[in-house]
Order: C-alpha cells, then structure tokens, then sequence
C-alpha cells in the first residue's frame, strides 16, 4: 500500500518525469481477449502438441491462457516503471486461478476466490484512510487525473482543507461500495457459471465465460459508481475552490506532451 502511494507521490513532484500512461488495447487484449480465446480454442490449437507430454492437456492449456495477464503485468512494470496495489492483487487474482486449475481444488473456491479480490480492495480502501496514505489518492484523486497541485494551492488560499478532507472520505465510502457490489456480482456470477470440476476443459471454457460475462454484468455497474464518485469528488472541488473541470483534469494533450517531455 506505501508502494502506491511512493509511485504516486513521486508523478507528482516537479523534478521527476510524467509516469507514462497505460496502453489499453494491450490491457485488454493481454488481460481479456487473448485469454478468453486461448481457454476457448486452446485444445484445438495445441492439443495434437500437448497430448504427448500431459496426461490432462487442460492444464497447460489454462496455464498458457494464464501467462498473457503475467507477461502484460511483467511488462507493463518495465515500461511505466509503475505498480500498485490493484495491479499487485490482479497477478494474485490470476495466480490463483492457476493454482486451483493445477491442484484440482474444488470449484466453490473459484468463487470465493472472485469475490475475495474486490472485496480486500474494498477493506483496504476504507483502512486507508486511517493511514497516511489513503488509496483514495491513488485511485481517483491522484496527479496522473487531476493537477493535485493547483487544487490543493486553492483549499489553502480559500481555507477549504477541512472540508475537502471530510468529501474525500465520503467519496472513499462510496468508492469502497463500488468495489463490495463487484465482490458480491462476482461471488454469485462465478457460482452460475464455472460448475464444472477444475482441470477439465469444461472449467476451462466456464473460466473463460466468466471473463467475458463479468464486463458487462460486474465492470460496467462498478464504473458507474466510480464515475458518480469521481464527479462527487469533481464537484466539491468547484465548490470549495472555484476550479472548473478543465482546470482540474489534466486534458489527453497535456499527458501526450507531458509523457513525450520524459521520454
């Protein structure tokens, strides 16, 4: 949690460079699409390879699915030199589907294992902000969306601190809400579809159902909540310092030519 928060912190200081921002046509294609399409076609494609050499092919071939997610966080970290603690607990995510794949756990534990992840999200969100490092700043008020700078030089000028301190754990409640809705969606979600034993191909291709099925049924809610969140957060900052949006929000050509400055 003080690793987001040391990555964060330094984006924001005037003599470090921009932290280049993510590519997300990889994120998806590594994270989402390439996965879903190996689970799915992955005993057509290298079975006739696989079969000498395992016993049960759907094994490799969930590991092999598996290794997109892994190879886009490794990479990822290289080139934004940048991690944290939802990245970190994404690879933990994914980890542990393999582990439940190669050890033949039971099934239910797919499950819990869905609704744990966004549910420690949750937790640790609300235990942030009796830290000094409150995710909160990492996730929605962070220097990478808005200039934390020029806001924070107008609380002071209009004495609006206290107060905006007090909207940031409102916002942080309802942030936290968004991310007990999504353990919740995923739980039942995870329970309706991946029934079959695990190891099997028909575990497999339920795995890969579920990736699919959780954007619109689990992403879509939770980003509305975070986007009602943000414009809370958006809002109270007009309020108490008299900003408008485009002096807060960093416009796409501002981070273009910031990421081109550090490169």
């Amino acid at each position: 949690m003080a690793a987001s928060q040391h990555s964060t912190s330094e984006s924001s200081t005037p003599g470090n460079p921009a932290p280049k921002k993510e590519n997300m046509f990889l994120n998806l294609g590594f994270n989402i699409l390439l996965p879903i399409l190996i689970l799915n076609k992955g005993r057509k494609w290298f079975g006739a390879h696989l079969e000498p050499h395992f016993e049960n092919v759907a094994v490799p071939i969930l590991l092999i699915a598996l290794t997109f997610p892994i190879a886009y966080f490794i990479y990822d970290y290289f080139k934004r030199q940048k991690y944290n603690f939802l990245s970190i607990l994404g690879l933990v995510s994914v980890l542990l589907t393999g582990g439940i794949g190669i050890l033949n756990i039971p099934t239910e534990w797919f499950a819990v294992k869905e609704a744990a992840i966004p549910a420690l999200i949750g937790v640790a969100v609300v235990f942030s902000l009796k830290t000094p490092y409150p995710l909160i700043r990492t996730l929605l008020y962070s220097p990478e969306i808005m200039d934390v700078g020029k806001v924070q030089a107008a609380l002071k000028q209009n004495d609006s601190e206290a107060a905006f301190e007090q909207l940031l754990e409102k916002c942080t409640w309802l942030l936290a809400g968004s991310f007990l809705l999504s353990a919740v969606l995923n739980f039942f979600l995870a329970r309706w579809i991946v029934v079959s034993p695990s190891g099997s191909d028909a575990f497999n291709a339920e795995v890969a159902k579920m990736m699919a099925w959780s954007w619109p049924m689990i992403v879509v809610p939770s980003l509305i909540i975070m986007s009602i969140t943000l414009w809370m957060l958006l809002g109270g900052i007009h309020r108490f310092t008299g900003l408008k949006l485009e002096d807060v929000v960093h416009a796409p050509e501002e981070q273009a030519s910031k990421g081109g400055d550090s490169a």
